[in-house]
């Protein structure tokens, strides 16, 4: 299969983006999101301080601001982008913004209808602080205008659901060397790591040259814990954990991979050694709450629905103090991005779209229970793309 999305497709996004700004009345599109460059272009880079803007014209070539040290970079990655104009760094002599200000006026859109992603013209990390680029064109008009490209990244092409699934299939092999290479004395982070270089290794020979990464700051398969380790499991959002996994532990897991910029989700809740009858007890309410919001999921169900689906379950069974978040969020080039499966979401689901589904139980203290499954929306019903067991006897842990 390819292992990315094909420059036609991209050419598809660029026409969809320009008869939107046709409708709009607005002379073109500037983003500053990695993730919706990427998606127009496939040229992803590593945002910094440093300003980095695409211009998207009703007519014409694409246009690219930005640091010097992107120029080559970016040539390698598309063919999609005309016009390059860079300054050395940030802050620089003049600041970018400044800069971007004149090479925009220069390119005639001086008092132009602007589209934004964000009319500041600069994503604000790493310390950044620069005039916005609003203040800067003061007869131009700046219209937020980012939701055009999150309105089209809601409903997945076939290019991308592939990419998605051929995540999940890697995903599910680091998943299962987690698992196998979890016990009793080690640390969460040392498993991860064993399994996820392993999947990776795999991945890459199976795939070959074709495969590429487009992210940094994690291996393409992935498996790990981020320390949801015995009553750090509670906690949702954990990030680590000093000790060692022992005996009688709940872990929550995380696994998935990056293809073509796309990724998949796939969390199961761990038991170290015979479940006890309260930790049965909840991860069995779990899985009801998670098979409730499966079910339920369909073209035209509302997402506050789903997550009304699995919150009754959680309510009912006693236990709904100890819930924490929705039910789950869409997948797609981002890990958290649009549709939101919660409860004040009216937004109807459809075909194409891609979604988490992870109710979770969480009792400070004790444990969190939490499985999490990425779910395509079908013509007339939901698939399940990510597979591995979900019951209890095929998660606990032999010691």
């Amino acid at each position: 299969m390819r292992l990315y999305i094909s420059e036609e497709e991209y050419k598809r996004r660029i026409e969809r983006v320009r008869e939107e700004l046709e409708r709009r009345n607005l002379d073109a599109l500037l983003l500053t999101n990695p993730k919706h460059i990427f998606y127009l272009t496939g040229y992803t880079h590593i945002p910094t301080e440093r300003p980095a803007l695409l211009l998207v014209p009703r007519e014409g070539e694409l246009a690219f601001l930005g640091p010097l040290l992107e120029e080559d970079h970016l040539r390698h990655q598309t063919r999609l982008i005309g016009e390059v104009r860079t300054y050395f760094d940030y802050p620089g002599e003049r600041h970018p913004i400044e800069l971007f200000a004149e090479w925009l006026r220069e390119m005639g859109y001086a008092k132009a209808k602007l589209g934004a992603d964000n009319p500041a013209g600069a994503s604000g990390i790493y310390g950044y602080v620069g005039p916005p680029l609003s203040e800067k064109l003061p007869e131009a008009t700046f219209t937020r205008a980012g939701d055009i490209i999150w309105k089209m990244r809601l409903i997945k092409s076939d290019a991308e659901i592939a990419l998605i699934r051929e995540s999940a299939k890697w995903g599910n092999l680091a998943h299962r060397l987690l698992q196998e290479y979890t016990a009793p004395g080690l640390w969460d982070v040392e498993i991860s790591l064993m399994a996820s270089l392993e999947a990776t290794s795999m991945m890459k020979k199976t795939l070959g040259v074709e495969y590429i990464p487009t992210r940094v700051g994690r291996p393409p398969a992935y498996a790990g814990f981020r320390g949801q380790v015995g009553w750090k499991s509670a906690m949702p959002h954990s990030i680590g954990i000093g000790r060692e996994i022992r005996v009688g532990d709940v872990l929550i897991t995380g696994a998935g991979a990056e293809v073509g910029g796309y990724s998949s989700e796939l969390e199961r809740t761990l038991i170290v050694g015979e479940p006890s009858e309260k930790q049965r007890r909840l991860f069995e309410v779990m899985l009801k709450a998670q098979e409730a919001a499966l079910e339920a999921m369909a073209p035209g169900v509302r997402c506050c629905d789903v997550d009304r689906a699995a919150r009754k379950i959680i309510v009912d069974a006693g236990y709904g103090d100890y819930m924490r978040h929705h039910t789950g969020h869409g997948i797609g080039l981002d890990g958290h991005e649009p549709p939101w499966l919660d409860i004040g979401n009216e937004e109807p689901l459809k075909p194409g779209m891609v979604v988490s589904c992870e109710p979770g139980i969480y009792i400070p203290g004790f444990a969190g229970f939490r499985h999490s499954d990425t779910v395509l929306i079908t013509e007339d019903g939901a698939e399940r793309i990510t597979y591995y067991p979900r019951d209890l006897e095929s998660l606990v842990i032999s010691v």
